[in-house]
């Protein structure tokens, strides 16, 4: 089938079984996508014409209303027939910006019992420039790879820091913590993706509206907005937390005290920044947690009575981001300015850890 694109002269071929996402990668087009199992939305686009349908069912990543809109999910849909779409964003391989690079591990540090920081090198001669809250792939052997958001601040596009969960029976993850990963190399590319902070809306005389910004993570779903943080606060150099004036708000939920792997820094820096204030909430906590229990998005929606006028960015596991939209927006929030990054599994190791524990039941 042929897939024609309205916002470029671009089309490409995509076999009757192959996922629209897959057919333009290889045909070298770079799509916004994310988690490739129908979770987070990166890969939306407007069905102008033709007919596509969904192996596995409609994807939890559409509402109904964009349902009703026209937009599919590029990584679940497949073409029954010649297409006409019209996708949010079109980057060639090419292009600026996108890179396929060579790095090393220079250093591994164990945040927590389970997430890893690694700091990767850039070749001498080479820059990586992104925009706080985009991520890279590691291109892994037989064309698969693994998504892993940026922490660390623009300012350092030669210096990568990547928050790495270990994944039961993870390919990836468990070579990274089985050994000391140090000097280790890689093959990246990047920047991928669109969570990135949205300048603030125009209001009707011109001026910006000062949209306050709320922050929700879960788990590593802190490394985008870490680096979101350290880009706007120049380092501590600036008392305006979106670096544009706006007033941020950071829920940080994870399960259990020992997950907390950046807690002081944050603490410190609300302490320090007006305008940024950080609440962490714990699902299960012990005995000796005085703070906030349970579920991070519940915790956000017994705090605010209405979530009208907030800009929203939320990422995390695709649960929670589910759990998170649904009530956001029946609490008030804008659809249109509530953006996700879906932290998932690989579709490789989903499929192999269930085949470990069917074989070990």
């Amino acid at each position: 089938m042929r897939i024609s694109l309205t916002n470029s002269n671009r089309s490409f071929s995509a076999a009757g079984e192959q996922p629209l996402l897959e057919a333009a990668l290889a045909s070298g087009l770079r799509l916004p996508h994310r988690c490739k199992s129908g979770n987070c939305g990166s890969c939306r686009a407007r069905l102008k014409q033709g007919t596509i349908r969904y192996p596995g069912g409609a994807p939890l990543g559409l509402s109904a209303a964009e349902v009703a809109d026209g937009q599919i999910l590029l990584c679940q849909a497949r073409a029954q027939t010649d297409l006409v779409l019209e996708p949010t964003e079109i980057r060639a391989a090419d292009e600026p910006g996108v890179k396929r690079l060579p790095c090393r591990i220079e250093r591994a540090e164990l945040l927590a019992h389970d997430v890893l920081a690694l700091y990767l090198r850039l070749p001498a001669v080479e820059r990586l420039e992104f925009a706080a809250g985009q991520y890279v792939d590691v291109l892994l052997s037989g064309g698969r790879r693994r998504s892993f958001s940026i922490a660390s601040p623009p300012q350092d596009s030669r210096s990568l820091e990547l928050h790495v969960r270990r994944v039961p029976d993870g390919e990836f993850t468990e070579t990274l913590f089985a050994r000391d990963p140090r000097g280790m190399l890689l093959t990246i590319e990047g920047p991928l993706g669109r969570f990135t902070i949205r300048p603030p809306e125009r209001g009707s005389a011109g001026r910006a509206a000062a949209r306050p910004l709320l922050m929700v993570g879960g788990g590593t779903g802190l490394a985008p907005f870490k680096s979101m943080l350290s880009a706007a606060f120049g380092g501590g150099r600036t008392s305006a937390p979106a670096g544009d004036g706006r007033e941020v708000t950071l829920y940080w939920g994870v399960r259990a005290a020992r997950d907390l792997y950046a807690d002081s820094q944050l603490r410190e820096l609300a302490r320090v920044m007006p305008g940024f204030r950080y609440v962490a909430v714990l699902s299960e906590p012990d005995a000796a947690w005085s703070g906030r229990r349970g579920w991070v998005h519940a915790a956000v929606l017994a705090d605010f009575e209405t979530l009208a006028g907030l800009d929203i960015y939320i990422a995390g596991p695709p649960a929670m981001i589910d759990a998170a939209s649904v009530g956001f927006v029946a609490q008030g929030a804008d659809p249109e300015r509530l953006f996700c990054d879906s932290f998932d599994y690989a579709l490789d190791s989903v499929a192999r850890h269930r085949s470990n524990a069917a074989t070990r039941s």
